[in-house]
């Protein structure tokens, strides 16, 4: 596999890409590169204003841009399923693109009752990505191929994932929360991708991870304000962030139950290629028991059978 950078994004006339989280940071760097590539691109977030201020945004150097706006909080599971039955109304869906997410937050609860972090990073997206799936699959019975993204982290690399205590009742910290939710993501695209290939589905999941960009998710970290001039020099804009999405959602080298990320300075910055994952992550074990408890506490089953 090559590595991948913006410039090896090829025309995508005719596609359409829903991305979540489209409005800031790496979410519209991805949408943006997208709509410059001539696709289709639904931008699912929270706020029609600050969406709307985005699209005029890509607009501005894209006049002839196709985008449309998908009201979508993954903190509430009527939102999704609602965002889902919308999603629904269009002719095709070629890649799903699982950007949303947040960081390090205070403890906090979902409008569901779920902890913030597990609640959007990987509830949110399983059963976003469930609800889609019949699009998705038709998309890929037509036209060849759809795709899955899920944006996991480096930071799953210290993830573990506390059955015990998933809704911090039994103690909470930022970081390690954070790095559960992104073991779990991880974690659910390798068994989606499994269950789909089992059906001799042309679906495929690809889990991706920006490096460590300069983001909005950022915004909760102690400091920040103070780190921020020095970011430039360490780290991926958001423009380089999104070169993982972009290669998971439009390479057609790629495979299913792959995982492309950032590749140099310890995966923190530069071209996208493939990427380490922990051997939690590659546990089908974990994977099957987390899948099955995403079911139950999301009510969302997206209909696989165990590979």
């Amino acid at each position: 596999m090559n590595e991948f950078t913006g410039a090896d994004l090829t025309d995508q006339s005719g596609k359409c890409f829903v991305v979540t989280g489209a409005n800031a940071g790496i979410g519209f760097a991805i949408a943006q590169a997208l709509a410059a590539k001539h696709a289709r691109v639904v931008m699912a977030c929270r706020s029609e204003e600050r969406a709307r201020a985005a699209m005029d945004r890509i607009r501005r150097g894209h006049p002839a841009a196709d985008l449309a706006f998908m009201p979508l909080d993954q903190a509430d599971l009527a939102s999704v399923r609602k965002a889902a039955a919308l999603a629904a109304a269009e002719p095709r869906i070629d890649a799903l693109i699982n950007n949303a997410g947040v960081m390090v937050p205070p403890l906090s609860y979902t409008k569901d009752g779920f902890e913030m972090q597990f609640g959007v990073n990987h509830l949110g997206t399983f059963a976003l990505t469930a609800l889609m799936l019949p699009l998705l699959d038709k998309t890929a019975a037509d036209h060849g191929e759809a795709r899955v993204v899920v944006t996991a982290s480096i930071a799953h690399k210290k993830g573990r994932i506390d059955f015990a205590n998933l809704d911090g009742s039994r103690g909470y910290a930022r970081m390690p929360f954070y790095q559960q939710s992104k073991l779990a993501n991880l974690l659910f695209a390798a068994e989606l991708d499994r269950r789909l290939r089992a059906q001799d589905s042309r679906v495929k999941a690809i889990a991706c991870h920006p490096g460590v960009a300069q983001s909005e998710l950022t915004r909760h970290i102690p400091l920040r304000r103070f780190f921020t001039p020095l970011a430039g020099l360490v780290l991926n804009t958001s423009r380089q962030g999104a070169w993982p999405a972009l290669q998971a959602a439009c390479d057609p080298a790629l495979e299913g139950g792959e995982y492309v990320g950032s590749r140099g300075l310890f995966e923190a910055r530069g071209p996208s290629g493939p990427a380490w994952r922990s051997a939690a992550s590659r546990d089908p074990q974990l994977a099957g028991r987390l899948w099955d408890l995403s079911v139950r506490m999301t009510g969302v089953d997206p209909e696989l059978p165990p590979a």
